[in-house]
């Protein structure tokens, strides 16, 4: 596997390495103007609202309605008020609805009307209603409902543009973590400062304390920590040394590093975390279509909901003409199906933004959001359950004088010369080894030397039953029927104790399994090691159930094997070895890819190497599913509410709403949307 990636990286360095980074480069470019546009976007709203508010006073204290309603009729009135009034009026409408007008003319373009093209419709009724009135129509003038709906429609729209800004800040917060120069070394041992993006594979660079680092590399020279908060989700400060790989925009703590650059554009770390968080927000969503699909028909309700109500009242009701055109104004703005337009991105952007700041990239929406229903988890186990390297996970003593540790200090004097990954595993396990003289090698049977002034042997089983020595215990013939791999220690002569090795189990994973099986969900893992070391790692973690001795092409047939007994199933692993299988489950993850994030094979690329990861997944699908679910509810349940009583249904009881009221209520629905979706961010953490 490795060797597979090792390759692939060096075929990206060799072949793509310039053109991806100008392409990355660009990319960038394009992300700025997008962003630049949206900020110049929100500008324009603001800017409309505010002038538009000011022109709204003179127009309050000239419409009739008002002076007569708060008496102040003989004050503000002279001649041509009326078209003083009707001028204010038509400012408001062209100037302050000209995003709608647009809109409007945007969606019949297209042929999709919508939300743009109710209010176009309401503002344009009631102005073109007030106007006739003015110039001899008998009637009622609203310009003063006509100035107010305006200026509550573009503080909506400022409103929502700024949540959804606000939602999609994470990426620009990982943009900013990038310095903007770098040291680097020229071979002639010289510093320079250049700027990052001139700094190409191969350069060695001087990371300073403190600093951030410039690329994503490989350590050559030092030691340090550092912070991957941002980058990983990772809290704790990660230790690095000579050969551990850094990720660009990491912060160093203490401790200057030289590091060698592996990946510089759009190949690194950082640029794919954000181009796959750009590429969620951007991704369709079942949940998506559902609201779109209800936007649509709301349009169509509305649109036919203001002709009913127009009519009933101007024929049924003989209501004054405008009595039913304000009816029908409120009605159509009541509809307008703004809540029910961000109900489901606002939510989509904020939790994918949220997971990838906890180290979940998030490649699919659709997969993304089927997490929730899932009833089983199938990991792999080297390197997913387990950490892919030997350890202790047992010391047994056979003689009653020598101590487990003295037996594991023994063994490490000894093993401390060798380079074999058991040898380094008894070294790792013991706190201070003795010092070992006159060490020799026992060809393939082990090694001996002397070890305190005593003789002492660490071999293995052959060599013991080539000497006759009997090593059936009952507490080793456990360790074999684990399939670990035992090494003994012979203390002058005498069996002294055993040493059990085993591909370490990860401490996180048994809470994983844990918290998953607290879900309902089941836990199984998919090895193509041997039944005995599987069933040892199923009884130390609490599996549910496990396949042993599976083949790596024959891993998507136990996939599919658990969907048909009626399983929604998730596939846990590397990536690579397990592509089939990723692909053949219902929500492929993949876990531990540290600076390999773009996967093609999963759905869901988790960076760190921790299974608890997969169990903040599925609690992040439920919550984002119920997030979705609770502003559709409201957004539909609010306007099936409001648009009979905007249509007069209670009149009779004194409750009728105006068009003002109507987009105020409208507003406040949008609001209430675009903050549940923010309340995401408020779940508890681990």
């Amino acid at each position: 596997m490795q060797d597979h990636q090792h390759q692939r990286k060096e075929h990206s360095m060799h072949t793509e390495q310039r053109g991806k980074q100008g392409s990355g480069e660009h990319e960038h470019q394009q992300g700025a103007k997008h962003h630049d546009h949206h900020a110049h976007m929100i500008a324009q709203f603001r800017r409309r609202f505010w002038v538009s508010l000011i022109l709204t006073i003179p127009i309050l204290l000239l419409s009739p309605m008002l002076q007569t309603l708060f008496g102040i009729e003989g004050i503000v009135r002279f001649n041509g008020d009326t078209y003083v009034l009707w001028g204010l009026a038509t400012i408001i409408f062209l100037y302050g609805g000209f995003p709608f007008l647009k809109g409007f003319y945007e969606e019949l373009r297209k042929r999709k009307p919508g939300m743009m093209t109710l209010i176009a419709v309401a503002i344009s009724s009631a102005y073109f209603y007030s106007s006739a009135v003015v110039f001899g129509l008998p009637g009622k003038m609203f310009f003063w409902e006509l100035a107010t709906l305006i200026d509550v429609m573009l503080l909506g729209h400022w409103i929502e543009m700024r949540s959804v800004m606000g939602a999609s800040r994470a990426l620009e917060a990982l943009v900013k973590l990038m310095p903007v120069e770098a040291h680097k070394k020229l071979p002639d041992g010289t510093i320079v400062d250049v700027p990052v993006s001139e700094v190409h594979v191969g350069d060695i660079l001087i990371v300073k304390p403190g600093e951030k680092i410039p690329a994503d590399g490989v350590i050559v020279e030092g030691a340090t920590t550092v912070d991957e908060s941002m980058l990983t989700g990772e809290s704790k400060p990660v230790a690095k040394k000579v050969g551990d790989v850094v990720i660009g925009g990491a912060i160093t703590y203490e401790g200057a590093i030289t590091i060698r650059v592996e990946k510089t554009g759009k190949d690194s770390f950082l640029a794919q975390v954000i181009e796959l968080v750009r590429q969620a927000q951007a991704s369709r969503s079942k949940t998506q279509d559902l609201a779109n699909r209800a936007a649509g028909w709301l349009t169509a309700i509305a649109l036919l909901g203001g002709a009913v109500t127009f009519i009933v009242w101007i024929s049924v009701a003989e209501a004054p003409l405008a009595f039913a055109v304000e009816r029908a104004v409120t009605v159509m703005v009541i509809a307008c199906p703004h809540a029910l337009g961000l109900a489901v991105p606002l939510v989509v952007a904020v939790s994918t933004a949220l997971a990838a700041r906890n180290g979940f990239l998030l490649r699919d929406r659709t997969a993304f959001e089927k997490a929730r229903l899932l009833t089983a988890v199938v990991f792999d186990k080297t390197g997913t359950l387990t950490e892919g390297r030997f350890g202790v996970t047992d010391v047994v003593s056979l003689d009653p004088k020598i101590p487990e540790s003295e037996v594991l200090r023994y063994a490490a004097a000894l093993e401390i010369f060798s380079e074999h990954p058991i040898a380094k595993a008894i070294v790792e396990a013991a706190e201070a080894p003795a010092k070992a003289e006159q060490f020799r090698a026992i060809p393939g049977k082990g090694i001996e030397g002397s070890v305190d002034g005593r003789s002492v042997k660490v071999v293995s089983p052959g060599y013991l039953r080539e000497h006759g020595i009997t090593f059936a215990h009952d507490r080793v013939t456990p360790l074999f029927e684990a399939g670990k791999t035992v090494v003994f220690v012979i203390v002058d002569g005498t069996l002294a104790g055993a040493i059990a090795l085993a591909d370490i189990v990860r401490a996180e994973s048994k809470e994983a399994v844990a918290q998953l099986r607290q879900m309902g969900i089941r836990s199984i893992m998919l090895t193509g090691d041997n039944a005995q070391v599987a069933a040892w790692v199923a009884r130390e973690l609490g599996l549910d159930e496990y396949f042993a001795e599976v083949l790596p092409h024959e891993k998507a047939a136990k996939i599919e094997e658990l969907k048909q007994r009626g399983m929604v199933v998730a596939m846990v692993g590397d990536g690579v070895n397990d592509a089939p299988a990723l692909v053949a489950a219902d929500v492929g993850i993949a876990i531990g890819a540290g600076t390999d994030v773009a996967i093609e094979s999963a759905d869901i690329v988790l960076v760190r190497n921790d299974p608890r990861d997969v169990v903040q997944i599925i609690e992040l699908a439920r919550l984002t599913y119920r997030k979705m679910v609770q502003n559709l509810l409201w957004a539909t349940g609010y306007n099936a509410i409001t648009i009979p009583l905007a249509a007069g249904v209670l009149y009779r009881a004194g409750i009728l709403l105006s068009p003002a009221v109507g987009a105020a209520l409208m507003s406040l629905s949008t609001v209430i949307v675009a903050l549940n979706a923010r309340f995401l961010r408020l779940r508890p953490k681990r």
